[in-house]
């Protein structure tokens, strides 16, 4: 169970000054956030964006996430086992692996990362509804 002061910081994160879940650390269970999110410890559990955030997630190269992800944006260094579904912009860095499938609306992969399941761009349609979602979240009273 997180405690008060951890769950909040991860939803209502702020992209200057980010949540990381350091080397040594595990948490059991899903979690749900805005900003900017690493994972340098491992996560049981899924990892989901808050609706309409530019939130970040970066798994180091020694983090692990076992679950689904679902953010705008993310950055795979280490291990992921599970389903990978991004809006906006996926990166594999040199060490990443995802063992699932992988929706997106960019990708980037570098020599060395992999993908041991699909790769699938999101529907154009479905993408660009969601980046608008999140623009008009960005307005004054939005």
């Amino acid at each position: 169970m997180l405690n008060r002061k951890l769950r909040g910081a991860m939803s209502h994160g702020n992209p200057g000054n980010p949540t990381v879940i350091s080397a040594g650390t595990t948490i059991h269970g899903d979690i749900r956030f805005d900003g900017e999110l690493v994972v340098e410890g491992k996560v049981i559990g899924s990892i989901v964006a808050d609706d309409g955030s530019k939130a970040l997630l970066r798994v180091a190269e020694n983090g692990l996430v076992e679950g689904d992800i679902e953010v705008p944006l993310v950055v795979i260094n280490g291990s992921v086992n599970g389903n990978v579904r991004s809006f906006k912009h996926v990166e594999l860095a040199a060490r990443g692996v995802v063992n699932g499938n992988v929706s997106y609306n960019i990708i980037e992969m570098v020599m060395g990362s992999a993908v041991n399941g699909s790769l699938s761009r999101v529907n154009p349609d479905e993408a660009e509804v969601a980046l608008l979602e999140v623009d008009q979240n960005d307005q004054p009273g939005g």
